[in-house]
């Protein structure tokens, strides 16, 4: 940790005037320092007026480069060089072709060579597009790069930056006929070290501009093509009617955007420059060619879904077969996606696996910061209903099967033995098992060979359901990237697995379960759940439907209603059987003898007078039968309490009937 951490201080009640300051903080844990330094500074330049304003600063070797707003309306954007020895510098001033409106996003500095000299700060924002770049008013993400040792011009660009260059950042997927599909919105990046500092992995996410069509993605950029992009053609045009070219002239030497240094040109400051060489780069400071991202399109794309992106922090882990990128994404509802990108053919082809989506606030909102501590081994999440901080690894979701471990295909976990847990590689456990790249469990695990093993830890239910009535049989499975498969075992046959349901009209299959409409006799059964995933079969559920025959409703139950109920039947005569659909498909009732011991228990406690303790011990009967209205009038909910016991004294018979 730093001795001294640049923050800034809104004091909003000063005319929206920025302060800045010191936070001294100790370098080690232990060491009790967290104090605000008594000095404070002017923000201009430094940090927004608005505090809702976006953007970005970074502070290096006492100096501070920050992309803000330098007036009070927010109209006067720039790029900026404060604090240190050296007289501030920034971008030139009411220049579209350097900065339209930009929102900036991050800052980072990326060394260019073994020289510290050569380093250059890289600057991510997105801007309005310039003048004949784009038809219409349009969003434009860009990455731009700046000489660290950059100090202006000599006689032109005087304390304004001569090495400034910008190129748009690309993230779109091919569609049809050539037209593509843009996300232009960037939202945040996060950068990747690698064993050579020179060259980190650059992750951002974008969105969508479009109000009509919402996605949100995910691309992967390296070094080697951005230097690429910056190395190449200038964006010219000869006037303001013209159309933006690849720049065809002469380039003064040395190459605008060079920083003076031994390695490159032999300039020892940027205000030795030639002339020409300012000139050019006053007039030039936008690439032609954009930046594309790996692969050529994004990692991970989401569409017609009620969030977007907005954070995104990522984790290098070691697993059993090699080294994976984790992305904790974090978005506009207060969600978080946890997603590994694995190779197939080659790096630049790569699967997104999503293995966690989890929920980091009780309200949605959006999830604003995001910081990664693989020390800890927590990420700490940031929103304006306050800060929350979750582990990286969960292993104990997976299950407590080897299989369901070794599908999850989350590099942090493996396959001890007896749980799936946290992998080290440095353990020396050969019974560790893990498959990430391919996620199969029959090559990792030897004892899914034991099928009546995995079949004793299937869950067993008994459902209900009444003819013409409809049946949800709910089962899910914990994997994202499973699929669910559903056999139906017929009473009074031994065969299991072999009759398959066939989905029609009347039979609805979905992600959360099975859905039967107008349920038959022929319904009766034992229903089998079962996750296939990568060819592996596992079965999760066994749900036993009864379906309770029209007729014999009505005749083990003679003091209600014909069951069978005309078309001209009144809605009074048919809450009878609205409440016992009630009971029946009510998802915290296992049982009709559960519902009715309820129903007793509260007979009982209303005869001796007292009324249901409020300490959440006992469970509460179905909403429909407990409803408002009930409440409101004693009279009529005792003498619906009278007939639910009446029903319950023949709900049990009605069951052994059917079965």
């Amino acid at each position: 940790v730093n001795s001294n951490i640049w923050i800034i201080k809104y004091l909003r009640w000063i005319s929206f005037h920025p302060i800045c300051a010191f936070l001294e903080m100790g370098k080690r844990a232990e060491d009790n320092i967290f104090r605000l330094a008594s000095h404070f500074e002017n923000g201009r330049g430094k940090s927004p007026y608005d505090p809702k304003m976006l953007s970005a600063s970074l502070l290096i070797d006492g100096e501070l480069y920050s992309g803000t707003s330098a007036d009070f309306m927010g109209r006067d954007f720039a790029i900026f060089r404060t604090l240190g020895d050296h007289h501030p510098i920034r971008t030139e001033q009411h220049d579209s072709r350097w900065l339209n409106d930009p929102r900036f996003v991050g800052v980072n500095l990326i060394p260019e060579s073994d020289n510290p000299e050569d380093d250059k700060i890289f600057l991510f924002f997105k801007e309005n597009a310039m003048d004949g770049e784009h038809t219409g008013k349009a969003t434009i993400a860009r990455i731009g790069q700046l000489c660290k040792n950059d100090m202006g011009g000599h006689r032109s660009l005087v304390n304004k930056w001569t090495t400034f260059l910008k190129a748009r950042l690309m993230c779109s997927v091919p569609g049809v006929n050539g037209i593509d599909t843009h996300f232009d919105e960037l939202q945040d990046v996060f950068l990747m070290s690698s064993k050579d500092p020179k060259n980190p992995v650059i992750y951002a996410v974008f969105t969508t501009s479009s109000n009509i069509f919402k996605g949100s993605a995910v691309c992967m950029y390296n070094m080697a093509d951005i230097r690429r992009v910056f190395l190449g053609p200038y964006a010219h045009r000869d006037g303001p009617n013209y159309q933006w070219v690849p720049f065809q002239g002469r380039v003064p030497y040395p190459r605008p955007g060079t920083c003076p240094s031994k390695t490159f040109g032999g300039f020892d400051s940027t205000k030795d420059l030639p002339d020409d060489v300012i000139t050019f780069a006053r007039g030039h400071p936008a690439m032609y060619n954009p930046v594309h991202p790996i692969g050529g399109r994004p990692i991970m794309v989401r569409t017609d879904v009620d969030y977007q992106f907005t954070q995104l922090v990522v984790d290098r882990v070691e697993a059993e077969d090699g080294q994976y990128d984790v992305m904790f994404i974090g978005t506009d509802m207060g969600t978080v996606l946890k997603v590994v990108t694995i190779p197939r053919e080659s790096w630049h082809d790569l699967e997104e696996v999503v293995l966690e989506e989890m929920t980091v606030f009780r309200e949605p909102t959006p999830i604003t910061a995001m910081e990664l501590s693989t020390k800890q081994q927590q990420l700490y999440l940031g929103s304006a209903l306050g800060v929350s901080q979750m582990s990286l690894h969960r292993c104990e979701v997976y299950g407590k099967a080897c299989a369901e471990c070794c599908l999850a295909r989350d590099p942090y976990c493996a396959w001890d033995g007896t749980e799936c847990s946290r992998y080290f590689p440095t353990a020396k456990r050969r019974t560790r098992r893990q498959d990430i790249r391919n996620g199969d469990p029959l090559s990792q695990c030897s004892d899914l060979q034991h099928h009546g093993t995995l079949m004793a830890t299937v869950e067993d239910r008994s459902v209900y359901g009444v003819e013409n009535s409809s049946m949800f049989l709910e089962c899910s499975p914990k994997s994202q990237r499973a699929l669910i498969y559903w056999q139906l075992q017929k009473p009074n046959d031994d065969r299991k697995h072999e009759v398959c349901i066939k989905l029609d009209d009347r039979v609805l299959r979905t992600d959360q379960g099975l859905l039967i409409r107008s349920l038959t006799q022929s319904d009766t059964g034992i229903y089998h759940c079962q996750a296939v995933e990568h060819g592996f079969i596992q079965p999760l559920m066994r749900l036993n439907l009864q379906v309770i025959p029209t007729q014999k409703l009505g005749d083990i139950l003679p003091g209600l209603p014909g069951a069978g109920g005309g078309v001209g039947q009144s809605a009074k005569h048919r809450l009878w059987y609205r409440d016992f659909l009630s009971l029946l498909d009510h998802p915290d009732l296992n049982s009709v003898e559960e519902f009715c011991d309820r129903v007793w228990k509260k007979e009982r406690k209303q005869k001796r007078g007292k009324t249901p303790s409020g300490n959440g011990q006992e469970k509460s009967l179905p909403s429909s039968l407990s409803s408002p209205d009930r409440q409101q009038h004693p009279q009529k909910e005792k003498r619906e309490g009278l007939q639910l016991t009446s029903w319950c004294a023949q709900l049990a018979p009605v069951a052994r009937h059917v079965v």
